[in-house]
């Protein structure tokens, strides 16, 4: 399926997910285009296929130029996620067949041109997971509307401490698959998440770090759509905040913090010094996303709290503490063969290595030889969420 891509209330990034399992958030930022390719006369132009999953449909399009020189490069939309425009890492197009990949979020497409070069039919795929997706050469008589993109919102101010103009909350629908957590115009939209997810969302906190409350708080699932009291765009603290105070008026939300040792995973600068590069902007939203090959973690403009949650909420299996000391905002690739208990949580499964003697090496020790950190399995004092209080959402 396709899922706007969050990687955590310390860490966001956007992305598309076709036919995987990908959990939650969403700022944008759009990778460069990287295209190149051999051409063949005929395939520049608009093409347009839908994906069938098994609840519902999704229309995609892909747009692919051709320069003077014969160099291709190509644009993909998912019309009905938003309809943002994704440059292309990779296109080609030679004996019939073409292939294109968007390194960013993992995918890649393999398909042959028919005879009439009217249609191609091939296979898209994305972390481990495969669709089959047919591309139409499109007329401007049956080329889809594509969205246009969101007006840019101005940034909320700094030192606002916003609240919940208005907010509804109603159950997801059954057999709807599509889970997100993202950021449109002005409002926070949020799909198909759990009271437990929601809470995890807001305190940035694992499900072992949340102690107490009802079962129906890991099984119903709600749709969400929420306006600040403030106008602009806010930062990620605060969505968290807003988010708090929508749990504690329309759930009734009720909880205390508390101190507990656990088995957690503590992450240390290794004894020669971080191996990361320094972001010098002081602001812009940062980036974290998954992709390929194996697992490559892209980060650009995070801190080491937004590193810290998307290992805990995606990778690992418990909390991770950061006792770092490392400040400010840091960009790095992060390349790794994960073991099978990495990814469980979300629902991934990696495909082994197709050559072990040239596979990237485990994660701890991807950490210490690429970024120059040390992750260390111990026991350690670590924060839990104990709920005193928590009901069904009141009325909208």
């Amino acid at each position: 399926m396709i899922r706007i891509a969050r990687s955590g209330l310390s860490g966001w990034a956007a992305g598309i997910v076709l036919g995987g399992c990908i959990c939650g958030l969403v700022y944008a930022q759009k990778p460069a285009a990287n295209a190149s390719g051999t051409a063949k006369t005929g395939i520049a132009g608009t093409w347009q296929g839908t994906l069938h999953l098994p609840n519902h449909d999704l229309r995609t399009v892909l747009k692919i130029a051709e320069s003077p020189g014969g160099k291709l490069s190509a644009t993909f939309y998912s019309i009905d996620q938003g309809g943002q425009g994704i440059a292309t890492s990779s296109v080609s197009f030679q004996n019939g067949v073409l292939q294109f990949a968007i390194q960013f979020i993992g995918l890649s497409y393999d398909g042959k041109m028919s005879s009439d070069g009217n249609s191609i039919t091939g296979t898209s795929t994305q972390m481990g997971h495969s669709l089959p997706l047919i591309f139409e050469r499109a007329t401007p008589e049956t080329a889809w509307t594509i969205p246009p993109p969101p007006p840019q919102v101005a940034p909320m101010a700094a030192d606002a401490n916003p609240g919940v103009e208005v907010a509804t909350i109603k159950p997801t629908e059954p057999g709807k698959n599509a889970t997100y957590f993202t950021w449109r115009g002005d409002r926070l939209v949020i799909a198909g998440f759990t009271l437990d997810g929601l809470i995890k969302q807001a305190y940035d906190v694992q499900d072992k770090q949340i102690l107490g409350g009802p079962e129906w708080m890991n099984t119903e699932k709600f749709d969400l759509e929420i306006k600040p009291d403030v106008p602009g765009a806010p930062s990620l603290t605060q969505i968290a905040d807003v988010m708090k105070k929508l749990l504690a008026d329309r759930f009734q939300l009720k909880l205390h913090t508390e101190q507990k040792i656990m088995s957690a995973y503590v992450l240390r600068v290794a004894k020669d010094g971080p191996k990361m590069t320094k972001n010098p902007s002081t602001g812009g939203l940062p980036g974290l996303f998954f992709g390929p090959p194996i697992v490559t973690l892209r980060v650009r403009n995070a801190s080491m709290d937004s590193f810290v949650h998307v290992m805990q909420s995606t990778v690992l299996d418990r909390p991770v503490v950061d006792q770092t000391g490392l400040t400010g905002h840091w960009d790095f690739s992060l390349n790794w063969t994960p073991d099978p208990s990495q990814f469980v949580g979300v629902g991934w499964k990696m495909p082994p290595p197709t050559d072990a003697a040239t596979a990237p090496p485990p994660l701890f020790t991807a950490i210490r030889e690429q970024l120059g950190l040390q992750l260390e399995a111990e026991k350690t004092s670590v924060p839990v969420l104990v709920i005193d209080h928590v009901g069904q959402p009141s009325p909208n």
